[in-house]
């Protein structure tokens, strides 16, 4: 099938790989021209496991190509993902411009039928609105369908290859035939195409990762209680999560979440609700929860160390915000590093995959630490704010000999705390009795 994605972000580029992987013939257009030709080459803007080898097999085997000539791309493709960015707007909403460009140039330039598929996460009602700029310009006839993205960053590719299951809001048959040929190669073991109308595709995104969310700003209000009547988070977690009606997923707490979906689809979401008089209160309190947690680290922090941080060296390993991405949108690392700065801490950061979007947010103004270790030499404190494979089994004996004062704060729960208190440490953890 002859597929185009309009949109090599994040989703556009995961999906165009994937779908050329399974022998669709894919044009990604973009209108970013060094993206373009650094894709062509290549080379990976974003760093996902398992991206950069499916890319450069399926451009070599000429299933994949590359263009900024969008009328060119939108020409090729049956099926035509939009795939570009939403981001939010002032109020919270999701800023739909470059979907609305994107479906004006699809009218523009069709001179066939096609079938039109908004990937881009965009509120309930954006189909309509996306249908409607088609069709001041189109002459040939088109369908125009919702396929909400359900990936994570650091896993895409599995969940592409291999999804839970596949969302596919249609309200016409002929659409749902060719989505359901171009699907079936992900669904072979058995897990659904759930095929609904266009509005339930639209909200599904939006309360799946509203749900995630969620769930883990309870676990979070959940350790905050157990730090308050001397409980352990851990074996709070363990014991819920083993309840058939909860499951152990997104149960851990930590320091908030981030990123480039939770943080802008619950706004999304709670902003839509109210255009139609409706208070989300349970979103905003997950909001507000978040916010919250965020200065978690620096409130610890500075407990143990004082106000202010004049003449203290913090270390902070992880900024991304999770494992097995580069990506910092929203990260909690942000908050905890600008408070240190604002505090008059020096600090020193390691994170083995961000330190390049590192350097944009936070120049020279902290030191960039190549190796973990390197981050440590008279460190007043260790801060952990990412569970990246690297920071879980340190060695806790060259830590001790390089750090000033032994006190690790762990935004992650990575380590006991009797080991620690055994090997000398200070130690603050999440929801854990750590004295």
């Amino acid at each position: 099938m002859h597929v185009t994605v309009i949109g090599t972000g994040y989703v556009g580029l995961v999906a165009g790989a994937c779908l050329a992987e399974t022998g669709n013939t894919v044009v990604c257009a973009d209108v970013d021209t060094a993206k373009i030709e650094g894709l062509r080459r290549n080379e990976i803007p974003i760093y996902e496991p398992g991206l950069e080898p499916l890319v450069r097999r399926n451009q070599d085997e000429g299933r994949l190509n590359f263009t900024t000539d969008i009328a060119s791309a939108i020409e090729h493709g049956q099926v035509i993902f939009i795939a570009v960015g939403t981001p939010p707007d002032e109020d919270g909403s999701a800023d739909l411009q470059h979907v609305l460009d994107v479906a004006d140039a699809i009218g523009r330039h069709m001179r066939g039928p096609k079938v039109i598929v908004t990937k881009s996460t965009v509120p309930v009602g954006t189909a309509g609105k996306v249908r409607a700029a088609i069709a001041r310009h189109a002459k040939a006839s088109f369908s125009v369908c919702s396929n909400p993205e359900f990936l994570k960053e650091g896993a895409a590719i599995e969940d592409f290859m291999k999804p839970d299951r596949v969302v596919l809001g249609v309200d016409d048959h002929e659409a749902r035939t060719v989505l359901e040929a171009l699907y079936s190669p992900f669904v072979r073991t058995g897990n659904p195409i759930l095929f609904m109308d266009i509005p339930s595709a639209e909200v599904t995104k939006y309360a799946a990762n509203a749900m995630l969310a969620t769930r883990i700003s309870f676990m979070n209000q959940v350790a905050a209680f157990c730090e308050l009547v001397g409980a352990d988070v851990t074996h709070v977690r363990q014991g819920i999560a083993t309840d058939r009606r909860i499951g152990p997923a997104f149960l851990f707490p930590g320091p908030g979440y981030g990123g480039s979906c939770f943080p802008k689809d619950v706004q999304a979401l709670i902003r839509t609700a109210n255009e139609r008089g409706m208070e989300f209160d349970i979103l905003k309190a997950v909001e507000r929860v978040n916010a919250r947690q965020k200065r978690l680290l620096l409130e610890k922090l500075t407990r143990a160390l004082g106000r202010p941080l004049t003449g203290k060296t913090v270390a902070v390993w992880g900024l991304a915000f999770k494992a097995e991405t580069d990506d910092m949108r929203e990260s909690p690392a942000i908050p905890l590093v600008e408070g240190l700065l604002e505090l008059d801490a020096t600090v020193r950061v390691h994170d083995p995959k961000a330190m390049g979007f590192a350097q944009t947010l936070f120049g020279d103004r902290v030191s960039y630490a190549q190796d973990p270790y390197d981050a440590l030499p008279s460190a007043d404190a260790l801060v952990i704010v990412t569970e990246w494979l690297v920071y879980r089994n340190p060695d806790f004996e060259r830590i001790r000999s390089l750090i000033r004062r032994p006190l690790i704060v762990d935004g992650r729960n990575l380590y006991e705390p009797e080991r620690l208190r055994a090997l000398g440490f200070e130690y603050l953890a999440v929801g854990r009795r750590t004295e």
